[in-house]
C-alpha cells in the first residue's frame, strides 16, 4: 500500500492527522477546560481548515450547498454545543477518507508524452557525404538522412539506399519484423535493426507518423470527461434541505412561544446527525476497498471512477500483439513431407538459423534444443529479403520464405499457413517441408474472454495493426465477436470511435504497445498489460494489469460488480439510519450522545462492510481450462473472407 502515499502532499495528510488524534487524545485528559477548548480548537482546525476554506471559497463561486458546507456548519454547530469530539471526529474522517481517494488517483496522466519513446531525438543529416546531427523537427521534405542500426526513424522517408529489418512492434503491434529496401515507404517511430538505411524525407516531422500520435493522445485525453461522484450530486439536494429543516426546527417553534434554548439545541443535534460524516466516506472508502482488493490481484486502478465505469462497461476491444497474444514467437506446427521426419526437418532448419538474429530463427533454434538430433552447418548466408542458405553434410539447403522456394522452382503444392508464418526447407531439387512459427496465444486468454462473456459483456472485439489473415485466424481460434486489421494508430483511434457509437453503454480497450496510447486515452476505460507493456500505454491506461495475465481482466470486473453493491449497501444504511435519528432528535427523544452515536457508530459499520471487499476470495472459481473454442459465426462476414 506504501505506493499510494508516497508524495509529499501525502506525507503532510498523514503527519496533521496524527498530530490532530494526538492533541484530541490530550484534550480528552488534560484536567483545565481552558487548556481543553484550546486543544481541541488546535486539532479541529489541524484537519478541519481545508474544509471550511473549501467551503467559503464555494460560497463566492455561489456554491452554497457543497458537502464542505454542510460538515462545517454541523461542526461549528457541535462546537457551539460544547460537543468537540464529535466536531473533530467528523472532520477526521473526512480528512482520512479524501486521502485515500486522491491517494488512488495520483498517478497522473500529464507527462504522457514525455513517455512516448518511439521519438527520435537526433536526425543524421547527410550534405555532400557528410552528416550532421540535428532536432528531428528542423528536417525538411527531400532532406537525406542515414538511420543507423538501433536507431529510430526520426520522420516518414522512403529507402533510397540499403535493405532492413525494421522493428515495427511498437508502432503497429506487427510482431514481425518488416523487410524494407530501395523505394519502401517507413514510417517515424520504427527502429533500423540490422543495417544502416539511406532515406529521403518526405514528410516534415509535425506531419510524421510519431507527431500523430502524441497530437493523438492529447486530443483523445481531452475527450474524456470528469463525471460528479455520487455524493457530491448526493450533497447538492441533502444539504440545502438539511440547512433549511434546521432553520425551520429553530424558527417554527420560536414563533409558537416555545423556548429558544430547547429547540436551538435540538436544531444544532439535528445539524450533528445529519452530518454526512458516514455518507462523504462510505462512497471514497468503498471505492479504495474495490481499489485494494484489485492490487491484491495484480490490477493497479488509478481513480474510484474507473472501477465504478466498469459496471457500465458491454464492449470489451483488444489488441492483439502483447495483450491477446504473448507478443513472442514460438513453434505452432512442423510440417514434414514424405521423404522427411518431423524431428529431422526442424533439426536442419534449426542448424541454418543457428546465426540469425531474426526472432523467428531464434524461437525455431531455441525450439531444437528438446530435440535428439542436433546438426551443424557452415558456410550460411542470407538471401536478403528471401531466407538463408547453407551446407550440412556437404548439401546445400535453402531456408525461407515461399519467394524462396518459386525462386528454386519448388513451389508447387506448398502448405499454406494457419496462424502464422511459414519457413520452408528445400535444397536445389527437393522440398522437405516446413515450420510453422506464430505469436502465443496468452494463457488464460479464452478462459478470460469466457469469464467475460459470463459476467454479461455483449462483444469481445479485437483491433491489431498485424495482416488480415494471421488477425482472422486468431478471431476464430478465440471466438471473438469481430476484428479490424492491418490498423494503424490512427485507424484504431477511427474504429472504436465507431464502437462507441454503436453503443449506449461503455467499452474498454485492452492493449500493451506504444500504438495502443491514443486508443487507451480515447476508449472510457483503457486498460494496459503492465508488466510487458510501453510506458507510454501504461501512464495513459486507467487500470493497469501488472502481472500480463488476462485473467486479471475478469477478476476486476467481478470486483467493480462487488464494490458498487457495497457502496449502494453502505449508502442505504447510512441515510436509514440518520433518518431514523433525526425523527427521533426531531420528537427529542435522543439527545446529544444518541446522536454523535448515530453518526459515528453508522460510519463504523460502513468501515466494517467495506472491509468484506478485501477479505474476498476472487479465486473461488477456478478459471476455465485453456482449450480451442468451437468457432464462432458471430464474426463479422467480411473479416473472415480476407
Amino acid at each position: 500500500m506504501k505506493i499510494y502515499f508516497t508524495n509529499q502532499k501525502s506525507r503532510q495528510q498523514i503527519f496533521l492527522i496524527l498530530i490532530s488524534i494526538l492533541l484530541l487524545i490530550s484534550a480528552q485528559i488534560s484536567p483545565i477546560a481552558f487548556i481543553q477548548l484550546v486543544l481541541y480548537l488546535l486539532s479541529y482546525l489541524l484537519v478541519g481548515f481545508g474544509v471550511i476554506k473549501n467551503a467559503v471559497i464555494n460560497i463566492f463561486n455561489h456554491d452554497f450547498f457543497g458537502e464542505e458546507f454542510l460538515m462545517t456548519i454541523a461542526t461549528i454547530g457541535a462546537f457551539l454545543i460544547a460537543q468537540y469530539p464529535e466536531a473533530i471526529a467528523v472532520m477526521l474522517f473526512y480528512r482520512i477518507g479524501e486521502m485515500f481517494n486522491d491517494a488512488a488517483i495520483a498517478k497522473s496522466k500529464n507527462s504522457i508524452a514525455d513517455m512516448l519513446s518511439i521519438r527520435a531525438n537526433i536526425a543524421h543529416l547527410s550534405i555532400n557525404d557528410k552528416t550532421q546531427d540535428i532536432k528531428p523537427e528542423l528536417l525538411k521534405i527531400n532532406d537525406h538522412i542515414i538511420v543507423n542500426p538501433g536507431e529510430k526513424i526520426p520522420v516518414d522517408s522512403i529507402v533510397v539506399a540499403g535493405a532492413a529489418y525494421l522493428d515495427t512492434k511498437a508502432l503497429t503491434g506487427e510482431s514481425k519484423p518488416n523487410f524494407v529496401t530501395t523505394d519502401d515507404y517507413v514510417l517515424s517511430g520504427t527502429i533500423v535493426t540490422n543495417s544502416p538505411l539511406r532515406l529521403l524525407v518526405k514528410k516534415e516531422y509535425k506531419n510524421s507518423t510519431v507527431s500523430k500520435i502524441l497530437q493523438l493522445v492529447q486530443e483523445a485525453s481531452n475527450k474524456k470527461t470528469q463525471t460528479e461522484t455520487f455524493i457530491t450530486s448526493f450533497s447538492k439536494i441533502y444539504t440545502p434541505i438539511v440547512v433549511f429543516l434546521a432553520i425551520l426546527l429553530t424558527v417554527i417553534p420560536v414563533l409558537l412561544s416555545q423556548p429558544l434554548e430547547t429547540w436551538l439545541y435540538r436544531s444544532l443535534m439535528f445539524l450533528v446527525i445529519s452530518c454526512p460524516c458516514a455518507l462523504v466516506i462510505s462512497v471514497p472508502l468503498s471505492y479504495f476497498g474495490g481499489i485494494g482488493a484489485a492490487s491484491k490481484n495484480g490490477v493497479l486502478i488509478k481513480g474510484s471512477n474507473y472501477l465504478e465505469l466498469l459496471n457500465s462497461v458491454d464492449t470489451f476491444v483488444f489488441d492483439k500483439t502483447g495483450t491477446l497474444t504473448k507478443g513472442a514467437f514460438s513453434v505452432y506446427q512442423v510440417i514434414p513431407n514424405q521423404k522427411i521426419s518431423k524431428d529431422k526437418l526442424l533439426a536442419l532448419i534449426a542448424a541454418i538459423e543457428s546465426v540469425s538474429p531474426h526472432p523467428i530463427a531464434k524461437s525455431i533454434v531455441s525450439y531444437n534444443t528438446a530435440n535428439d538430433i542436433q546438426f551443424t552447418a557452415h558456410d550460411i548466408k542470407e538471401l536478403v529479403g528471401l531466407g538463408v542458405s547453407g551446407y550440412i553434410n556437404n548439401t546445400q539447403y535453402f531456408v525461407g520464405s515461399a519467394k524462396l522456394m518459386k525462386q528454386l522452382n519448388l513451389s508447387h503444392n506448398l502448405p499454406l499457413p494457419t496462424i502464422g508464418s511459414l519457413v520452408y526447407l528445400a535444397d536445389k531439387n527437393n522440398y522437405y517441408g516446413a515450420i510453422e512459427v506464430a505469436d502465443t496465444i496468452r494463457t488464460n486468454t479464452i478462459a478470460m474472454l469466457m469469464e467475460l462473456k459470463k459476467a454479461g459483456i455483449k462483444k469481445n472485439i479485437m483491433l491489431t495493426g498485424d495482416n488480415y489473415k494471421i488477425a482472422t485466424a486468431v478471431t476464430r481460434q478465440l471466438a471473438l465477436d469481430d476484428v479490424k486489421a492491418e490498423l494503424l494508430p490512427q485507424d484504431k483511434v477511427k474504429e472504436l470511435s465507431k464502437i462507441k457509437q454503436q453503443t449506449n453503454n461503455k467499452v474498454a480497450f485492452v492493449g500493451d504497445g506504444l500504438n495502443d496510447t491514443p486508443v487507451l486515452a480515447l476508449a472510457d476505460i483503457g486498460i494496459a498489460m503492465g508488466g510487458l507493456g510501453s510506458d507510454a500505454a501504461i501512464e495513459a491506461a486507467d487500470i493497469v494489469l501488472m502481472k500480463d495475465d488476462p485473467l486479471a481482466i475478469a477478476k476486476v470486473l467481478q470486483i467493480a460488480k462487488k464494490t458498487r453493491l457495497i457502496v449502494l449497501e453502505n449508502i442505504t444504511l447510512a441515510i436509514l439510519v440518520k433518518l431514523i435519528f433525526l425523527g427521533l432528535g426531531v420528537l427529542g427523544i435522543t439527545t446529544m450522545w444518541e446522536a454523535v452515536f448515530s453518526d459515528v457508530g453508522v460510519t463504523l459499520l460502513t468501515v466494517i462492510n467495506t472491509l468484506r471487499l478485501l477479505t474476498t476470495n476472487y479465486d473461488n472459481n477456478p478459471p476455465t481450462p485453456m482449450a480451442p473454442l468451437k468457432e464462432k459465426t458471430g464474426v463479422s462476414k467480411k473479416a473472415l473472407e480476407y
